[in-house]
């Protein structure tokens, strides 16, 4: 029967360097988690408490972290099928799943964090909606302390994987396929928050058409805020020939104020959440798959807990219009 010294053998580490990858503890170099793995798996071994984890259908367990602070009530879809996702994924794997919102410890230090997670049992960490605000979430992500995927933050280290489609992409996608049937010489972008990860990116993207084309680009900041958004049309509208918007609920509020007055302007969004099948208008957007975005996140939560190292993953995207014949079941 193999043991743990043969393991160590194998590996040309000590014993309790074996035990420590095991049972994940921190401080051990990727590469040493990912000899011993490769040992036992060469050796098909199965540590004693893997096979009492086992016998009792005790399973790993990963953390949802979700910041649902100040979400409508309309991208509650998102948050939603981020979890659905997660779920039926991590119990197709054999994993165990537990969400955590960021209320529960934004006051907490870092210390205070990591020990709480640890008696949780926590194995690894999803994190959705992060912002550069967060200062003590991307530090416990920085410290390499737990296996994280990270959605939609483009934070990638040892431990760590980042999953985000080419946010710069797609927004340069779907304003291409609005111009192609309708000329702009001044598009009005409405971009969501400064401490968004995702911001930046999507206005690289929107820039560079522009500047390919020729076309003169004015930026305001709309919060993902329909209502903001909205606001913003009517201060504006009169100004531009197309209204290109960092999210559907800020497409849903521009056409929104465009109805009332009674002006035309081409509007597209990003996401492809339901709403905007009942929008009235079809308008273009990127259709983002959230709930297999998630699915990808726990896939790669258990890739990384098998000793590899963190990568960016990029799923597709598409560009869409959302009709109501399409989403009605």
């Amino acid at each position: 029967m193999v043991s743990i010294k043969d393991v160590a053998k194998e590996a040309g580490v000590a014993v309790s360097t074996v035990s420590k990858v095991l049972n994940s503890y921190p401080n051990v170099s990727e590469a040493t988690r990912k000899k011993v793995n490769e040992a036992a798996k060469k050796l098909n071994f199965v540590p004693n408490a893997v096979a009492s984890a086992l016998s009792s259908k005790r399973v790993a367990r990963i953390a949802i972290l979700m910041n649902q602070a100040a979400q409508a009530t309309a991208i509650d879809e998102i948050d939603m099928s981020y979890i659905s996702g997660a779920i039926v994924k991590a119990k197709e794997i054999g994993l165990d799943v537990i969400t955590i919102f960021y209320s529960m410890f934004e006051d907490k230090p870092l210390n205070e964090l990591i020990a709480y997670l640890r008696s949780q049992s926590i194995a690894g960490l999803l994190i959705y909606g992060l912002s550069k605000d967060d200062d003590v979430l991307i530090e416990l992500v920085k410290s390499e302390e737990f296996k994280c995927v990270v959605v939609d933050a483009d934070i990638v280290n040892e431990r760590t994987s980042c999953v985000m489609i080419d946010q710069a992409q797609a927004q340069y996608d779907v304003v291409n396929e609005v111009l192609k049937t309708d000329s702009a010489s001044r598009i009005l972008y409405i971009k969501g928050k400064d401490n968004g990860f995702v911001t930046e990116l999507r206005t690289a993207g929107i820039k560079r058409i522009c500047e390919e084309r020729g076309i003169e680009l004015m930026i305001e900041q709309g919060e993902f805020s329909e209502k903001k958004a909205r606001e913003i049309t009517f201060a504006k509208a009169k100004d531009c020939d197309m209204i290109v918007c960092a999210s559907d609920m800020m497409a849903i509020g521009a056409m929104k104020a465009l109805t009332e007055m009674d002006i035309f302007r081409p509007v597209c969004g990003f996401d492809g959440i339901t709403l905007m099948g009942y929008a009235g208008k079809q308008m273009n957007t990127v259709k983002q798959d959230f709930y297999n975005i998630s699915a990808t996140a726990v896939e790669e939560i258990d890739r990384l807990r098998s000793g590899e190292t963190g990568r960016k993953v990029v799923p597709e995207h598409k560009v869409v219009k959302l009709q109501y014949l399409d989403i009605i079941r």
